[in-house]
């Protein structure tokens, strides 16, 4: 197989993990944690498997584009993405669930990082690409 197909069956395996995990961690606020949690406990869980949702389906998205033509810029997104959904979902859902509040402190990294993810894809998509 070749490195590029590799790479991609590597990053769509990714997106589908944080799809998976984002309906768990959802479907948990919904009704494990409904009743036992802060409320905004609740809305952090939300946020979190929302934003893992989107960067999950943002990674498979990324994985299609760059199938077979894998650059520095699209690997880079991908790393970014991943290390986003991480920090900003993983920081969340471990604030609502520990209610430790050091945790807070890197979901702003993790949102850094989704954002140089989306600049990343965008460089990924204006720069010239070789040809066939």
């Amino acid at each position: 197989m070749a490195e590029a197909d590799q790479t991609s069956r590597y990053w769509i395996a990714a997106g589908a993990a944080n799809g998976l995990m984002a309906v768990v961690m959802g479907a948990f606020a919904a009704h494990g944690l409904r009743g036992s949690a802060l409320p905004q406990g609740l809305g952090w869980v939300k946020t979190a498997s929302d934003y893992q949702m989107w960067h999950g389906l943002a990674l498979l998205a990324l994985a299609a584009l760059a199938r077979g033509r894998w650059t520095l810029l699209s690997r880079l997104a991908a790393i970014a993405f991943l290390v986003g959904i991480i920090l900003f979902s993983g920081g969340l859902y471990l604030l609502a669930l520990s209610g430790w509040t050091a945790f807070a402190w890197i979901t702003p990294l993790g949102g850094i990082s989704l954002l140089i993810g989306w600049a990343l894809l965008l460089a990924f998509a204006l720069a010239p690409q070789p040809g066939p």
